[in-house]
């Protein structure tokens, strides 16, 4: 891979446990499914076939996301690339909707607001209670991190974490030339996926990330999309 090419590469993580379920997870810690882990390897050997060896990983602190990471470098005979992990690129936090259903959310607070919920820009959900099961604020790798845990965020909360490590870390490694593979979850990588894209709040209203698909971006040397949207990787 040459200099001039900078090649980045997004994957949100395997099918999860709480994804069969339908669930919010957000900061929750949930595990991958016997499918998440299919399609995690399944991701392996596309980027292997189209030639999208990673030279770096960036994942979020979260165990579905590194699970993905490891069987993704697994299958593509990566081991041994430098893995970062960082909080930043955790799933947004949903607050008190960690560990509903969104069934429930349905019919508790109607198709509107679970509407506004999801998909509005700067809506953040209702906040976690204090010492709620699902919060996370007393989860040891945010106290060891010296990370606040949020009671709940907005995509635009989500983008304002996210960026600091896409400029002082993901960056970099694009501008070195090295293919950067970043695995993450739905909504942090529509909040990164925005600020490439430059897209609006309407625009990301729409914006569904799959799991398991790696999607390809080819960046200009000042970290714009030569093809906005990416192009998701396919069998050659």
């Amino acid at each position: 891979m040459t200099v001039e090419s900078r090649t980045l590469v997004l994957l949100r993580h395997g099918e999860s446990e709480w994804n069969t379920g339908d669930r919010f997870a957000g900061w929750v810690d949930v595990g991958l499914t016997e499918q998440g882990r299919a399609e995690a390897r399944r991701s392996g050997e596309l980027l292997t076939a189209a030639d999208l060896r990673p030279d770096v990983v960036h994942t979020s602190v979260l165990r579905r996301a590194i699970t993905t990471a490891n069987i993704v470098l697994e299958a593509s005979g990566r081991d041994w690339v430098d893995v970062h992990r960082t909080w930043r690129l955790n799933e947004r936090h949903y607050g008190a909707l960690q560990g509903l259903s969104r069934e429930q959310v349905r019919r508790d607070y109607g198709d509107d607001q679970f509407a506004r919920w999801r998909r509005s820009y700067r809506c953040s959900p209702p906040p976690a209670e204090p010492g709620s099961e699902f919060g996370r604020a007393g989860d040891d790798r945010y106290r060891t991190l010296g990370v606040e845990v949020p009671a709940a965020e907005s995509i635009h909360d989500v983008l304002m974490r996210v960026l600091p490590y896409w400029w002082a870390h993901v960056a970099p490694d694009l501008l070195a030339g090295r293919v950067v593979v970043l695995v993450a979850h739905g909504n942090s990588l529509r909040a990164l996926i925005r600020h490439l894209d430059h897209l609006t709040g309407d625009d990301m209203s729409g914006l569904h990330i799959r799991t398991g698909v790696p999607i390809r971006y080819d960046l200009t040397p000042d970290l714009r999309p030569r093809v906005p949207g990416g192009r998701p990787v396919q069998p050659g």
